[in-house]
């Protein structure tokens, strides 16, 4: 049975919202998207909302966006996506730039540190629904249980690759459909699906998208004076294509080549950065955006300065984004052909069960960050520290924030007990923790 397809102008108007209130990471938006498309407007269902995160959730770059743009896609073809992606991303770039410009003018981030105090309790919420409630519509086998929690374990205690361990799990579940070919065919019925393009045409059409977005660098590099903004582009063209893992998984990479190599940037500023990102709506890599803008605003001969920020942050924003919509348009077709098959959807069922698991450890980290002041990584072995080192978060107890926990109690019980919407209770929880900090506290 098909979806009730929303209008152009519903579809605009809900990703417009959706784009000013993502704040929170992936999980918070990953959550919210769920919330609007399949509870509240029901556009997709939930296996193809989950069908889609699957595919998401393997690519290279900010998996909300571009789970954003499949949407949009869904509902109403390239232009549908086109809006939905742009859309999602826009309100945190405006906001980007204007903090960039604050930042660069003043270098002082610190007046931001309360200004979505309360924003980020109600997000915690938010997250936290997303959980049980996908926890309760997927994992629904003993072996998808366990795939969850192992995920889970990999990822929190492990700190393995989330690409790792969500191949893995598909992995799994395929062989397990290969061995128990009556549990597989067990699928629910699909309904008409989106017709795909010859091979052709959908070379054309990549090689066309793929033209668009290196068109900037082609106009860079023939313009005097642009070598610093044509090597900008040219750095994050490359990032855009090996960002799996979202923000996160090269924040640190991006800071040592800017630091060290290029001397775009001062040691710490990346920290600031990432400060500001994190009270923006829209996905972290919007902190990739800053760094542009720190280039833009110092290096280019013959611009006013904040122009030149400007530019930087929209080049940089161009070479991350504009990638994310070549993945869906070109390969969202052919993963909707794979709907149905008993032995692929056996693998994406446990990739979803996988992602169960990826979206909870993303909650409880951020969790544990909002409502503690200190938290540090505890090393699983003695004498194996470092990036990458398996470890378990863990707060420091006495850092607990009252206030944050007060707030998230308040915004779990107006959400999930008396069911007040959504937005109402963002709005809440950001101006009681306004007064909050304005108040001294």
């Amino acid at each position: 049975m098909n979806e009730p397809a929303p209008s152009f102008g519903a579809l605009t108007l809900a990703f417009a919202r959706i784009g000013c209130l993502s704040f929170g990471g992936p999980a918070a938006q990953i959550a919210m998207m769920h919330r609007v498309c399949v509870e509240e407007k029901g556009w997709i269902r939930e296996d193809r909302y989950l069908h889609a995160l699957n595919y998401c959730m393997l690519l290279p770059g900010p998996e909300a966006q571009q789970l954003a743009t499949y949407i949009g896609w869904l509902t109403h073809g390239v232009r549908g996506g086109i809006v939905a992606g742009l859309l999602f991303v826009l309100p945190g770039l405006a906001v980007i730039i204007g903090l960039s410009t604050a930042y660069a003018l003043y270098q002082d981030a610190g007046w931001l540190s309360g200004l979505f105090f309360g924003l980020k309790t109600a997000v915690l919420t938010i997250v936290l629904e997303a959980v049980l409630r996908l926890s309760r519509r997927t994992l629904k086998t003993r072996f998808l249980r366990l795939l969850s929690i192992l995920a889970f374990l990999a990822l929190f205690a492990l700190a393995l690759p989330f690409p790792l361990v969500v191949v893995v799990a598909g992995l799994a579940g395929y062989l397990r459909a290969r061995r128990l070919p009556a549990e597989a065919a067990a699928a629910e019925p699909v309904e008409t699906q989106r017709p795909r393009s010859p091979l052709g045409t959908a070379l054309l059409q990549l090689g066309f998208w793929v033209l668009v977005w290196q068109l900037p660098f082609l106009v860079l590099s023939l313009v005097a004076g642009a070598e610093s903004l044509a090597a900008l582009f040219a750095f994050f063209s490359k990032m855009a294509l090996v960002t799996f893992g979202g923000a996160y998984a090269v924040l640190a990479y991006v800071a040592q080549v800017a630091v060290e190599n290029y001397g775009w940037l001062r040691p710490g500023e990346m920290l600031d950065g990432l400060a500001l990102a994190e009270t923006t709506p829209g996905p972290l890599v919007l902190v990739l955006s800053y760094v542009g803008y720190l280039v833009g605003f110092r290096t280019v001969p013959g611009l006013e300065p904040v122009i030149g920020g400007i530019v930087g942050a929209l080049l940089v924003a161009w070479a991350t984004f504009v990638p994310s919509f070549i993945w869906i348009f070109a390969g969202a077709p052919y993963i909707e052909r794979l709907r149905g098959k008993p032995q692929i959807s056996a693998a994406l069922s446990a990739i979803t069960a996988a992602v169960v698991g990826v979206i909870a450890n993303l909650a409880l980290w951020f969790g544990l960050h909002v409502l503690f002041a200190d938290v540090h990584r505890l090393p699983l072995f003695p004498g194996w520290t470092g990036e990458g080192a398996p470890g378990l978060w863990w707060p420091r107890l006495a850092s607990l924030d009252p206030a944050a926990l007060i707030l998230f109690l308040v915004s779990a019980i107006l959400l999930l007990r008396l069911k007040i919407g959504m937005v109402k209770v963002l709005g809440l929880c950001a101006a009681a923790g306004l007064l909050w900090r304005l108040a001294g506290f």
